[in-house]
């Protein structure tokens, strides 16, 4: 499939135009229990990577080991970010391209409440390694509670991101994609009509996702996190619009390629970080905002807690959100961040609380100054840390797992695995 010039939208994994409606997507079989809460409503830089292996290859890395110590040094320690030999060496016979199957490049586009991030891929024996990928906070939902609508200035910024994401797709040659949007085209008054906006002025065509889509999508992102040892896994997906919960059983055991997900039950809180900042405000927090925060978002936890009550007695926490990967690196006291560090590092409870603690005595220009929250992003992290005080407070786990993954990735293995690049189509 060829991308298309600036008269004709770019379709991603579809053949002719879609709707912009909501629609459950991808994976037709996959039907998601509704055990929980279901109502839909309610700084990172912009970069690119040339070239690299990314987590769907090798065991995550992570700063810490499941015991908080630190792991041996790994054998994938010198590279860049997505994985690439910083000496350009080859790479050894299990990270080559699938064999037998065709060179196709695959894109995943995720057009959120606050941010605009994409991954281009090529499948590899047993994942995907990243050619390319592209992240810029744009803050779509600024200002939805309010209004019910995106607003002109959040629409030019969509544009102008989505233009750089085109122009990637077109120049790694993309045969395949999926773009997606998710809660704030849901709850937009103009969210279709911003879709066919972005169609006219940027060539790409947008998919609006249910938030059953989006919960399965995340949970196939995160899967490879899995402890082996646990009995379950509550996953949480942080976002701007909306927070996703997913309780998760062993991952099934595949031939070849990223392990499915277990997906016992899930639901879609109508809270996000920009929702609760614009609320209650971002910028100075007190103890007392800080606590009526958890307590709303608690009322929302409460149903889908009511349903999964169990014995948490060898469950882990999977987290998988800016929030989770800031507190992270805020702990791991980094100088900038570092992907490689972060992504499958493990946090005991006390580690967290003290990270949450030392963000709350920060200034928001102390906030802003630290490499791993910057100024884009300083009036939401408190805002994240309480939506996450309320998902321990309900199932309270000794140890979260960190994931710098989620949506893209799960899109970039759902399509693949659909193509059969693992045999298993």
């Amino acid at each position: 499939m060829e991308l298309a010039n600036s008269h004709k939208p770019y379709m991603g994994m579809a053949s002719k135009p879609r709707k912009h409606s909501i629609v459950p997507t991808g994976t037709a079989d996959t039907v998601l229990p509704d055990l929980g809460l279901n109502i839909g409503h309610a700084v990172e830089r912009e970069r690119s990577s040339v070239a690299g292996r990314f987590c769907m290859d090798d065991p995550p890395q992570g700063g810490r080991d499941g015991n908080g110590g630190r792991p041996g040094r790994p054998r994938w320690a010198r590279r860049t970010p997505y994985g690439m030999r910083r000496d350009g060496s080859q790479r050894d016979d299990d990270h080559a391209p699938v064999s037998g199957q065709p060179s196709t490049v695959y894109a995943a586009l995720d057009l959120g409440t606050n941010n605009c991030r994409l991954l281009i891929a090529r499948p590899t024996t047993h994942g995907f390694r990243v050619v390319d990928a592209f992240s810029r906070i744009i803050r779509l939902g600024e200002g939805l509670a309010a209004s019910r609508r995106i607003s002109e200035a959040a629409i030019a910024r969509a544009v102008d991101a989505l233009v750089v994401c085109r122009d990637k797709m077109h120049a790694r040659q993309v045969g395949r994609a999926r773009l997606i949007a998710t809660e704030v085209c849901r709850a937009a008054e103009n969210g279709h009509d911003f879709c066919a906006r972005i169609a006219e002025e940027a060539g790409i065509e947008i998919e609006i996702v249910d938030s059953a889509t989006e919960a399965r999508l995340a949970a196939t992102g995160c899967t490879e996190l899995f402890d082996p040892d646990a009995s379950g896994v509550i996953l949480f997906d942080i976002g701007g619009g909306s927070s996703e919960l997913v309780r998760l059983g062993r991952p099934g055991a595949g031939r070849r390629g990223p392990p499915a997900p277990d997906i016992v039950g899930w639901a879609s809180l109508p809270v996000g970080v920009v929702t609760l900042a614009e609320r209650y405000g971002g910028t100075v927090v007190s103890r007392e905002i800080y606590d009526a925060m958890i307590d709303e978002v608690a009322l929302l936890v409460q149903k889908f807690k009511d349903a999964h009550h169990c014995d948490l007695d060898g469950f882990h926490m999977l987290g998988t959100s800016g929030t989770v990967t800031t507190i992270a690196g805020v702990y791991l006291k980094l100088k900038r961040y570092d992907r490689r560090r972060v992504d499958g590092c493990w946090l005991s409870d006390d580690q967290i609380s003290g990270v949450v603690d030392e963000l709350m005595a920060m200034s928001f220009h102390e906030r802003a100054a630290n490499p791993c929250i910057g100024a884009e992003r300083a009036d939401l992290v408190l805002a994240g840390c309480a939506i996450l005080d309320a998902i321990r407070r309900a199932f309270p786990c000794p140890r979260l797992r960190v994931a710098d993954r989620g949506l893209r990735e799960g899109m970039l293995v759902e399509m693949m695995r659909e193509d059969g690049v693992w045999g298993e189509a």
